[in-house]
Order: C-alpha cells, then structure tokens, then sequence
C-alpha cells in the first residue's frame, strides 16, 4: 500500500539532494519524519552539505535558547508585576500611621539587620532603602533627632572613605561630620570593587532602651505566632 505522500517521494529526494536538512523538507512539505527517514536513508550528501547542516543546526540552536530567554523573562516580568500588585495591594490596606505596626514592623527588622551584642541601638547595611526605614522609624515613633546619628563606615580597599561618606550622608540625610571610623578590608587588596557597591554603613542612635524595647517586641510577637500557628513554642 502506497504511502499518502507517495507523490512527493520524488520532491523530498530532489530537496535532499540539494542538501536540505530532514526537518526543513517535513517543514516545506509537510511529510511525517518518519517517512522521510525512510526514503532518505541512502542518499549520500556531500562534505560541504554535511557541514553546511552542521551549520544551520547550530545556528537553530542558538535562535532557540535566546526564544526560550525572551519567553523566560517575558514570564518573569509578569510573575513580578503580579507581585508587585498582589505588594502593593496589601499595603494599601495598611495604616502605615499606626504607630503599633511601624514598631512591629522595625522589631522584626532589628531582630534580622540590627546590632544585639553591644550595649547601643545601631544597625548595619549595605542596602540605602533598609537603613533610611530605620531612621524614619526612629523619628516617628521615637522622636529622635536624625541629626545626632552617629555614622561608621565598613569598605573594600579601593574605595574612597570620603567619596562613600558623602555617598551615605546624601542617602541618609545625616551630616558628613557625623559619618567617624572608616574600617578598609586590607582582605579585598587587588580585588576590583564592582560600582553600585558602597560599603556597609552602620548607623548608632547610642539609646539601648530601645534595643531593648525592639528585641523584646520582636522576640515575643515570633513566640506568640508560633505557638498559635505550629501549636507550641520549643526554645533552643
């Protein structure tokens, strides 16, 4: 029983022939490969065609990873703008004026970013956005003057003590004269610091009472969650 591409037969082979790859001549003609591969088995193409195939397979395969890019970031970029929304959504439904959860909100962020060890209210990042959070917190619910901040520097060798202090005194808004020990990573010599990269800043209010206030307010609201989500509260 003849194939129902039977007529093509002849098509397929003169393409073939010419050098074109199997997929392309399914393509052109729109025969089954598995057809193809049986009728094309015995046709000899020459070096240059082989290589010439080799070629195209290749530059197909380059085409397909940056489609498949394109599509993955295509898809990202609505994963986070659904995000973004779903964010945005949540926090248009918070009282951002209740002093209650500004100061939850800052215990929980002291609990991970903020210094515990010393006798001080301080906090370190290389992050602008976390650290204008702490002081606007620190303003707002504690009244504290921004002025008085106290500001240290931790740098890679390469960098400018000067340039990164007038960096983080425009950030922070706090004064260049209030920006004191510089500490350069004598471990990073010859190795080059990449530009959006400015240190880690430590800014010291000096009050420990509040410390205190925020170790314990983020302490026992994590306690209370767990024992009322996972049913009990293990310590250690």
């Amino acid at each position: 029983m003849k194939s129902r591409w039977f007529e093509l037969k002849p098509d397929a082979i003169k393409l073939r022939k010419k050098g074109f790859s199997i997929g392309k001549i399914e393509r052109r003609l729109g025969i089954p490969r598995s057809t193809l591969s049986g009728w094309l088995r015995n046709i000899e193409l020459s070096q240059k065609q082989k290589e010439k195939l080799t070629q195209d397979w290749k530059n197909a395969l380059v085409k397909a990873r940056k489609k498949a890019v394109l599509w993955h970031n295509a898809q990202k970029e609505k994963r986070l703008k659904l995000a973004e929304e779903q964010a945005l959504k949540i926090v248009g439904d918070i009282d951002i004026t209740d002093k209650k959860i500004l100061e939850l909100a800052l215990a929980i962020l002291y609990m991970g970013e903020g210094t515990k060890k010393k006798i001080e209210t301080s906090m370190g990042s290389s992050d602008p956005l976390i650290l204008k959070f702490f002081l606007a917190a620190l303003k707002r619910l504690y009244d504290f003057d921004i002025k008085k901040i106290k500001c240290q520097l931790n740098l890679r060798a390469d960098q400018s003590p000067e340039k990164m202090k007038r960096f983080w005194s425009k950030e922070l808004s706090v004064p260049i004269n209030n920006f004191g020990y510089v500490n350069l990573d004598k471990r990073t010599v010859g190795s080059k610091t990449y530009p959006y990269y400015k240190g880690v800043c430590h800014v010291l209010c000096g009050n420990v009472a509040i410390q205190r206030r925020l170790i314990y307010l983020s302490e026992i609201f994590c306690k209370k969650t767990i024992k009322k989500y996972l049913g009990t509260w293990r310590s250690g």
